[in-house]
């Protein structure tokens, strides 16, 4: 092959991943502070291509999940959290903690585990959080430290 056709098709060949990723939204995210941890590399090659319908789109963080525009995020690495008073809640043989309620989000973290790992979910549509977090809990758990604290107080929180 000569000179020129290598050129050639090494320009065509530029031209396609160009226009290729041109097809792809990446979404951005901030990682967590313990991001790079060993479990969150575990915990990230176990996330599932679609959650509650919505179809997994690609993240620009590292030990991040993305899936709708996005509707559901979820991030490794993220400060375990301590002893709360908050709704606890078993899913998928998970505990999480329900964060306090914002405006467009609800935001879920597990209990007992570091490093966690946070799901954020949009709210105002049909969503169905008990399934989605119990999807994602059943993907991800064998990638999961051992948990070193339970729930005692338990809130059931509807799944299907």
């Amino acid at each position: 092959m000569s000179r020129l056709h290598r050129l050639a098709a090494a320009g065509a060949a530029l031209t396609a991943v160009a226009f290729l990723s041109g097809c792809s939204t990446t979404v951005h995210l901030e990682p967590a502070v313990d991001a790079n941890n060993p479990v969150c590399a575990a915990v990230s090659v176990l996330l599932p291509e679609n959650v509650g319908g919505f179809d997994r789109v690609w993240t620009d963080a590292q030990a991040t999940g993305a899936w709708g525009d996005p509707t559901i995020v979820l991030r490794c690495g993220v400060e375990p959290p301590a002893p709360s008073a908050l709704v606890c809640t078993t899913l998928g043989g998970i505990d999480w903690l329900v964060l306090d309620q914002e405006d467009t989000r609800q935001r879920l973290v597990t209990y007992g585990r570091d490093p966690a790992v946070e799901v954020n979910i949009k709210r105002g549509e049909e969503i169905d959080f008990g399934t989605i977090v119990d999807k994602l809990s059943k993907s991800i758990q064998s990638g999961l430290s051992p948990a070193t604290a339970k729930c005692t107080d338990r809130v059931e929180f509807p799944v299907g």
